[in-house]
């Protein structure tokens, strides 16, 4: 174990037993692994590289593999005391940043060279990072400890259950921090549980945040901040109390925020500018967790645990699907373990996390013509 060490290649393809889709399950170790969080993309080197984290030797870290040779290096050595879920890695330069307590740390993915970037106060948690379009901040939110006297379930992630933060109703703050200086501005401030700080991936000054907690209880789910004004809004406002909306991303082309979402027992995909125009939204059938897509033509889903990874199409104003590219049977039983799929820039791959094998591994499956897919049959 250590920093900089290689690991041999420990990926293998097979052929999907249902769809024949071809799968290479690309980490194969008796301990989880698994992608950034799902709304963070892990590639970098025009696409030939992959970070993830991994649990290995009894601790937590960051690691990268090589997808033309199944190479594994790991990039950091922090003693069990990182949160390798929520990091993120700039889009203009090779580095990524990562919460190791207190601090967000910088890692230069070539030479592995660390620098701590900013330090929340200790009362404070932190949440999910992003990077601005142009390299040059590291967004995200820090929110206030709960009481210790709260009877909270600690056997899930850091922000669950989010029922008991939501009511608490801890001080939150979006904070944006120099890449390059770790200079640091307050850009928002809130008695609210605030969480999910997303940045454009193609307008530098724009960023989405939610308030979470109950989707069906919060005063509106997505936001949306101007860092050059500090205006903030209501993105997508919800029509009616028992409306659900959540799971917010953004659109390759960084105008957009996809999400999906349910009213009176209907779910429905939706699609709407950052601006509040453009909006779409069509029913789709199943039950489902996690969706992403890079357009508002081919979505991606996980269909909840021990299922299988689902595909939807546009055909006009309607979605045909879904069809089924795999089977993950996921546990879903921590965060780790969520699947999370989510396309690869060319909108070819579908990549995502599952325990099937009793352990968490990155798999990466093909996508092949929606029509070749069989039907998904729930169950």
């Amino acid at each position: 174990m250590g920093k900089g060490k290689i690991w041999a290649p420990e990926w293998s393809t097979y052929n999907d037993m249902d769809t024949g889709v071809p799968v290479t399950q690309l980490t194969n170790y008796k301990g989880h692994s698994h992608h950034l969080y799902f709304t963070n993309n892990g590639w970098y080197d025009q696409g030939n590289k992959l970070v993830f984290g991994s649990d290995r030797g009894n601790r937590s870290d960051l690691f990268s593999i090589d997808l033309r040779n199944g190479e594994i290096t790991q990039l950091t050595d922090t003693g069990d005391n990182i949160d390798n879920l929520t990091a993120c890695l700039n889009p203009r330069r090779r580095e990524a940043y990562f919460w190791q307590g207190r601090k967000i740390m910088a890692i230069d993915l070539d030479s592995l060279n660390e620098r701590v970037l900013y330090e929340r106060p200790e009362q404070f948690r932190g949440h999910i990072m992003n990077v601005t379009a142009d390299g040059k901040y590291v967004c995200t939110s820090i929110h206030e400890q709960l009481p210790a006297h709260l009877k909270l379930d600690r056997t899930k992630s850091a922000d669950y259950p989010n029922k008991e933060t939501f009511e608490h109703q801890p001080i939150s703050r979006i904070i944006r921090i120099s890449t390059d200086s770790g200079a640091t501005d307050i850009i928002y401030e809130n008695q609210v549980f605030l969480a999910h700080v997303n940045t454009s991936p193609t307008q530098a000054h724009l960023l989405t945040f939610c308030h979470e907690g109950p989707w069906n209880r919060v005063e509106n789910r997505i936001w949306g901040l101007n860092m050059d004004t500090g205006h903030t809004w209501m993105i997508r406002p919800r029509t009616t109390p028992e409306e659900t909306i959540g799971h917010e991303y953004w659109h390759a082309d960084g105008l957009s925020i996809g999400y999906h979402g349910s009213r009176g027992g209907e779910r429905f995909f939706g699609k709407v500018r950052y601006d509040n125009t453009g909006m779409e939204e069509e029913s789709f059938p199943f039950r489902n967790g996690h969706v992403h897509s890079n357009d508002f033509e081919l979505i991606v889903g996980d269909g909840q645990a021990g299922t299988s990874v689902r595909l939807w199409q546009r055909t006009g104003k309607d979605f045909s699907g879904p069809r089924t590219l795999c089977a993950h049977r996921g546990s879903c039983h921590v965060q780790k373990l969520h699947i999370h799929p989510r396309f690869d820039a060319a909108g070819g791959k579908v990549l995502f996390t599952s325990d099937m094998s009793g352990y968490g591994n990155l798999y990466l499956a093909q996508v092949p013509d929606f029509s070749s897919l069989p039907e998904t049959v729930e169950g």
